[in-house]
């Protein structure tokens, strides 16, 4: 019996003879499996919580038959055999990886084997009466094994999952962007073949409402790094994980591009819910002050994308780090048509326009600044003076300023008018 045990202990998980001891080891094992196979499956589920936490039914019967497979490997390695046929770990893990169940909770669920196995060892060889076996020296060798085979199967297990994470990765990144290409830049809808994309996806349904919303950095420079650009998409899509509706998200032209679906009746009787994009604006006030973004109104179907995206662009211009997430339902008409045409107005500025903003600048912006306060305030020079923190001479004595530059009176409305709107559009341009 010593010689056996001496064989062993230096060849550890690799038995060309078991011993008799070892073989009713793994008869035990073989015998109570169901038994040892519900322990274990308790174990898991008590210790890993997120195989009750997931809303996947498949998620428990497949770790129910993974653990049994592990079992079986488990009685080969007593009765010295070579552990082989580990095919299950690799469909296990690319199931796992397929169905986003974390690796941090796979590689979680190896430690619980490990411990299990070690700890049924333990009461099977040194609690147990097994007269004639060395079982401290048994116990450590099948410990050994054990630990190998467990470490061995985590390795293969992370090194599939990671391939197959990255396989579905890169399918999913050319999936997003074709959809994305086609949902932004129109289609023709006599095209069969991007149609047959876009009802596979879920967007042909007549009930479904789609909302655009564009996000970048504070600072542009910062999207041109593909990684942090990721970073903040991967963010975004993680405030919108278990709320209602789809979000197709990905990096597109330094923005990260989101466009947000979701049913907007349940059938033709039924009144329609509130817009996306109200519902979308208290999420995405999340991201963080260093961030901007722009949010279109509703569009209702697919087709009207394209003029949803333009939207969100028009509203990510006038965001601004004091005015960080912009809807373009609540931009005024004056803002809009100033932001659509600043360019186009610039080109025909009339004469007065030069000095009248030279002269603003040089006086820091006090000329603007009264003039907007003048409106804010009705027209009202005391409410005006009051807003600015001035003598009402003074925005008399500045409006007489602005008179001699341009020629034109502030406290007419038509004038004033035409004043702010030359004063938006250096801002814009």
């Amino acid at each position: 019996m010593a010689n056996s045990d001496s064989k062993f202990v230096n060849k550890p998980g690799a038995f060309a003879e078991p011993v008799p001891s070892y073989a009713a080891l793994s008869l035990e094992l073989r015998e109570h499996a169901d038994d040892i196979n519900t322990a274990l499956l308790d174990l898991v589920v008590e210790q890993v919580a997120a195989y009750t936490d997931s809303a996947n039914p498949e998620v428990l019967p497949q770790l129910e038959r993974h653990l049994r497979d592990h079992g079986a490997v488990m009685a080969d390695l007593i009765a010295g055999r070579k552990a082989e046929k580990l095919d299950f770990i690799q469909a296990h893990a690319e199931s796992s990886a397929r169905q986003r169940f974390p690796l941090e909770y796979l590689l979680h669920t190896y430690r619980c084997l490990n411990g299990f196995y070690v700890r049924w060892l333990h009461e099977s060889i040194l609690s147990g009466d097994t007269p004639g076996l060395n079982a401290p020296a048994v116990f450590a060798s099948l410990t050994e094994a054990i630990l190998d085979y467990t470490d061995r199967a985590s390795q293969a297990a992370t090194r599939h999952y990671l391939a197959q994470a990255q396989l579905l990765a890169a399918v999913s990144g050319d999936e997003r962007a074709l959809l994305l290409r086609i949902l932004l830049e129109g289609y023709d809808e006599s095209d069969g073949r991007v149609a047959g994309v876009l009802r596979r996806a879920g967007y042909l349904d007549g009930r479904r409402a789609f909302c655009v919303a564009l996000a970048r950095s504070v600072d542009p420079a910062e999207m041109l790094n593909p990684s942090r650009a990721r970073r903040m998409a991967d963010y975004i899509t993680g405030l919108f994980d278990g709320m209602p509706g789809k979000q197709l998200v990905d990096v597109r032209n330094q923005h990260v591009t989101i466009i947000f679906s979701d049913t907007r009746r349940v059938s033709g009787w039924t009144a329609a819910s509130a817009s996306l994009a109200s519902k979308i604006v208290p999420v995405l006030n999340k991201v963080g002050p260093a961030a901007l973004i722009g949010i279109s109104n509703d569009a209702p179907a697919t087709a009207t994308v394209p003029r949803a995206y333009r939207e969100a662009q028009l509203a990510l211009e006038a965001a601004h780090v004091s005015r960080r997430v912009v809807q373009f339902g609540q931009m005024s008409l004056q803002e809009l048509m100033i932001r659509s045409s600043a360019g186009e107005l610039m080109r025909v500025m009339p004469q007065w326009a030069e000095p009248f903003l030279s002269a603003d600048q040089r006086s820091g912006g006090v000329l603007v600044a009264t003039l907007k306060a003048y409106a804010r305030a009705s027209m009202n020079v005391l409410k005006a003076a009051a807003i600015l923190g001035s003598h009402p001479n003074t925005v008399y004595a500045r409006f007489d300023r602005v008179t001699r530059l341009t020629g034109l009176r502030p406290r007419k409305f038509a004038d004033l008018t035409e004043l702010l709107i030359v004063a938006d559009c250096r801002g814009h341009c």
